[in-house]
């Protein structure tokens, strides 16, 4: 192969970018003279090259006057991805149980390959559905468990998966037991005992959420999963905010089960996810939804959906090229790189709460602040109506603040319009709650 080729091969980018040149010439040209720019730097250096990120910003289609700092609740997909999912969306509509059924879903073990790969697992161990929370459900209430068994959780854990456990343990009679991480805690020996400590003899299951929504906190995965394994628990892990944000592997959770939204950090098509179990662990789970075999060894059984939407299903394969292309640690350390620009200023302002550490290790791209005496709500509100940043407010536990997110498309502009923001707020006095 010529240089050209060798390089971008090397990178796992070729087959991409002829991918990308059947959709648009011009995006690819200009993808393979950045990628080519990018050759000899390194992590940091890349993660700060704005002329590289400038053009993945125009890779989308935001908004040109409101900031979005939500990514962590639902990310835009580029437009390339968009593309491939008019193009099947149009084509489905020629004739629909013929092109849905008899064509793109002939794509799908394709997608199921890809989807494995980007994983690490085998294709056979993952199935194709819509988000973290219904992949989630299905392993909880799929689980055979039983009056007394016991489930480890965290309060951290994402609202709609403990609502879930405390409908078994309405139903069911499980007992649910809870463990509380303060945040941040920069400790992993201290969160696995947290764990740890929870355990008994009747301790059958240990819910991990791998980056913890509310704050942006990472969670020693792995060290909980080698604790809880050691003592004969089996392991679910939510990675609906840490898939394709940081740079990892299913293996590397230690999960014998896990799920995850494509819609967030891979900027797929709305409504798409992926749920994972251990192939010796497939058959004791029973389906969630209707299944010719519903406590059979198919993965596939927990893709008897009904009919969905197949155009964009087929284009979370567009999604999958897109991030690689970018490459997964070069994208982990850029958005490190954009949350550390915007927090390292705003804690020095005055009365300012960082629920969220600064360490690499513990965070990435999403943290959490505010400011001693206002509500988070108030905050989110003063953001929006002067300087347009669009932003979640977070109340849970003992936090209260708002959660910033930015993604690949953030520049440096958005983030001193952010800072500008809650340097005035900080010298306002705080609103009187009525």
């Amino acid at each position: 192969m010529n240089r050209r080729n060798f390089l971008l091969a090397s990178a796992g980018t070729l087959s991409a970018l002829d991918l990308f040149a059947g959709i648009d010439k011009n995006f690819t040209r200009e993808l393979e003279q950045h990628l080519n720019k990018l050759e000899n730097q390194s992590l940091e250096s890349s993660a700060e090259n704005e002329d590289f990120w400038g053009w993945v910003r125009e890779s989308y289609t935001i908004s040109a006057n409101l900031i979005n700092l939500n990514n962590g609740g639902v990310s835009p997909q580029p437009k390339i991805v968009q593309d491939a999912h008019i193009r099947n969306y149009q084509l489905s509509n020629e004739a629909p149980s013929y092109y849905m059924w008899r064509i793109l879903d002939q794509q799908r073990e394709g997608l199921r390959n890809k989807l494995a790969d980007l994983c690490g697992v085998s294709s056979d161990e993952i199935a194709i559905n819509r988000n973290a929370t219904e992949g989630l459900n299905s392993i909880i209430f799929g689980l055979d468990l039983n009056e007394g068994d016991e489930v480890v959780l965290s309060t951290f854990d994402y609202p709609n998966m403990t609502n879930a456990w405390k409908q078994r343990e309405k139903r069911d009679k499980i007992k649910l037991v809870w463990v509380t991480i303060p945040q941040p805690m920069e400790d992993d020996q201290a969160i696995v005992k947290l764990y740890e400590d929870a355990i008994t003899s009747k301790t059958r299951i240990v819910h991990i959420t791998h980056l913890i929504n509310w704050t942006g906190n990472i969670v020693p995965c792995k060290a909980i999963a080698d604790m809880a394994h050691k003592k004969n628990c089996e392991v679910i892990v939510d990675a609906a905010h840490s898939f394709a944000h940081i740079d990892f592997k299913i293996e590397d959770t230690g999960a014998d089960y896990f799920a995850t939204s494509l819609h967030k950090w891979l900027c797929a098509p709305f409504g798409s996810g992926l749920l994972y179990i251990r192939k010796d662990k497939i058959k004791k789970v029973w389906a969630l939804l209707s299944a010719v075999e519903p406590d059979g060894p198919d993965i596939k059984k927990f893709e008897s959906l009904g009919t969905r939407s197949f155009a964009s299903e087929m284009a979370i394969g567009t999604a999958i090229d897109f991030h690689n292309i970018i490459g997964a640690k070069r994208k982990e350390a850029r958005l490190r790189y954009l949350k550390a620009y915007w927090a390292e200023k705003a804690i020095k302002l005055p009365k300012a709460n960082l629920y969220t550490s600064l360490k690499p290790q513990y965070s990435c791209a999403i943290a959490t602040f505010g400011f001693d005496g206002w509500e988070a709500q108030q905050i989110d509100a003063k953001l929006f109506e002067k300087y347009k940043v669009h932003c979640v407010s977070i109340v849970h536990e003992k936090v209260n603040g708002v959660r910033l997110t930015p993604n690949v498309y953030t520049n440096l502009q958005d983030l001193d319009f952010l800072v500008k923001g809650l340097t005035d707020i900080s010298k306002m006095e705080v609103p009187v709650v009525k």
